[in-house]
């Protein structure tokens, strides 16, 4: 099931890529400030159950990964930029995890929706793991976008609305920081 967002962004020529890579605050946190970036929405996909709660998926027994899906237009920035982002700001070669965060829910995805985005998120997997910019294997899995559900609306726009959180000021603040000095010049003016 595909979101409504995702249809929507269609409409106005916008592409859509939806994203596991850790908990989906942190994600959302990032691509809200990249240009090119039209909207983000966390949610849960690649499982078994319809419509789980956020508890649900936190407990590993739905098969869901918390994602972001990136509406995004494709004429300011590329599936290939987004990619190449999203590869930057979590661990691609822990399994199941992304630092204190463990289970399959944490698990580093790209749900693909159509056969370009499965060949470019292949290739820049494979251009990445010859660059040996990590000493582990890419661990990254890439598998047909099923069974999207949005997440609750307290689990949207987290970090904006909660950035005062321990977890937030732990694990998102310097995340984002690493990212704002990093691609100061792809990050939305004003923000």
């Amino acid at each position: 099931m595909k979101s409504e967002q995702n249809g929507q962004a269609k409409e106005l020529n916008r592409e859509t890529a939806t994203l596991g890579g850790g908990c989906f605050w942190c994600l959302e946190a990032i691509f809200e400030e990249l240009q090119g970036v039209d909207s983000i929405e966390s949610g849960y996909a690649g499982g078994w159950v319809d419509n789980p709660s956020y508890k649900q998926v936190c407990t590993g027994s739905t098969g869901h990964a918390e994602v972001v899906q990136v509406t995004y237009d494709p004429r300011e920035i590329s599936f290939r930029e987004v990619l190449e982002v999203f590869f930057s700001i979590h661990d691609p070669t822990t399994l199941n995890r992304q630092g204190a965060d463990a289970g399959t829910q944490y698990r580093s995805a790209i749900f693909y929706e159509d056969d370009e985005q499965k060949m470019v998120a292949n290739e820049v997997i494979r251009e990445l793991g010859a660059a040996e910019i990590w000493s582990d294997p890419i661990v990254t899995e890439v598998t047909p976008l099923s069974n999207y559900h949005r997440a609750e609306d307290n689990q949207q726009s987290f970090y904006r609305d909660n950035s005062w959180q321990p977890y937030c000021q732990v694990v998102i603040t310097p995340k984002l920081a690493r990212f704002r000095k990093k691609y100061a010049e792809r990050r939305k003016p004003g923000v």
